[in-house]
C-alpha cells in the first residue's frame, strides 16, 4: 500500500529534510513517529519506506511538503493523520493522508515545486525564525526588473554548492514573482527542480540588487558563467518555505 502525506513544519531545530547520523531532521523525526504508530496497530503491520518530494536545508520550513509512505497497514488515511498529529512533536503537522497508485513517487512523480521567501523590513518581536530582517531599504522595482533574467531554461551553476557527481545545473524557472507590502517583501519562485541553495542564493543575489549593488550585467554574467559571487549572497534559511509541490 502507498499513501501519500501533505505535512508542513517549522524547520528552525531541525537539520533539515533528509535522515542524517546524529542530527535530528525532519525526516528521522517523521519515520520514527511512523513506526511507533504502527506499532500500536492491532493485526497486521509492516513498516516500508517514507520518501520526501526533496529536501530541505537545516531551519528551512515548509507550508507543504509531500511524501510518500510503503507500508501494509489497516489503518484508513485519516486515522494515521490523527495518530501522527498525537504523536508528532507540535512543530509538525499533518495536513493530509491519502491512499495513492503504488506508481506515485513524491519525489520522482513531481512536476514543479514552489518556494516562498519572506523578508521583513522591520525589526520584529515574534517572527525572526521566520524572515529575513533587512534594515536597508531595498529598491523592489530594480529587485523584480532582474528577477525577469533569471527566467527560463537556464544553467544555475552558480547559484549552487559545486556537485561532486557533476548533474546537471540545467532548471527550467518557470516564474519568479515579488510582491511589495507595508512591511515585508514576498518572493515566490517555481521551477521545474532546485538546486543545492539555489532559491537562497537567488533571494540574496536579488537582495544586492535591490541595494544597488549589482544590476543586469552581473546577473547575465553569474548566467554564463560560473560565479563565486551568489555564495557570498546566500540569503539565511530562516525566510524560507517550500510552499508546494506539483504533481
Amino acid at each position: 500500500m502507498r499513501f501519500k502525506y501533505t505535512l508542513e513544519f517549522d524547520g528552525t531545530k531541525y537539520s533539515g529534510w533528509q535522515i542524517q547520523k546524529n542530527s535530528k531532521t525532519v525526516q528521522g523525526t517523521m519515520v520514527k513517529c511512523i513506526r511507533t504508530m504502527l506499532d500500536e496497530t492491532k493485526g497486521k503491520s509492516g513498516y516500508g519506506d517514507f520518501y520526501g518530494s526533496g529536501r530541505t536545508d537545516k531551519g528551512v520550513h515548509a507550508l507543504a511538503q509531500t511524501a510518500h509512505l510503503e507500508c501494509e497497514t489497516m489503518l484508513a488515511p485519516h486515522i494515521q493523520k490523527m495518530k501522527m498529529n498525537d504523536i508528532l512533536p507540535s512543530d509538525i503537522n499533518i495536513l493530509n493522508v491519502e491512499r495513492v497508485s503504488n506508481n506515485f513517487h513524491a519525489r520522482h512523480s513531481a512536476v514543479a515545486r514552489q518556494y516562498l521567501y519572506v523578508i521583513s523590513k522591520r525589526r520584529n518581536a515574534f517572527e525572526k525564525k521566520y524572515v529575513w530582517w533587512i534594515k536597508d531599504t531595498l529598491d523592489v522595482t530594480a529587485m523584480k526588473t532582474l528577477a525577469e533574467l533569471l527566467k527560463g531554461f537556464r544553467d544555475f551553476r552558480s547559484f549552487s554548492e559545486p556537485d561532486p557527481n557533476n548533474k546537471s545545473t540545467l532548471v527550467d524557472l518557470e516564474f519568479i514573482e515579488l510582491t511589495d507590502t507595508e512591511d515585508k517583501i514576498y518572493i515566490r519562485i517555481k521551477a521545474s527542480h532546485f538546486l543545492w541553495k539555489m532559491v537562497r542564493r537567488i533571494v540574496g543575489t536579488l537582495v544586492e540588487a535591490g541595494r544597488g549593488n549589482i544590476g543586469a550585467k552581473e546577473i547575465q554574467k553569474y548566467l554564463k558563467s560560473y560565479s563565486k559571487d551568489p555564495a557570498i549572497f546566500t540569503a539565511p534559511p530562516s525566510g524560507l518555505f517550500l510552499e508546494k509541490v506539483f504533481y
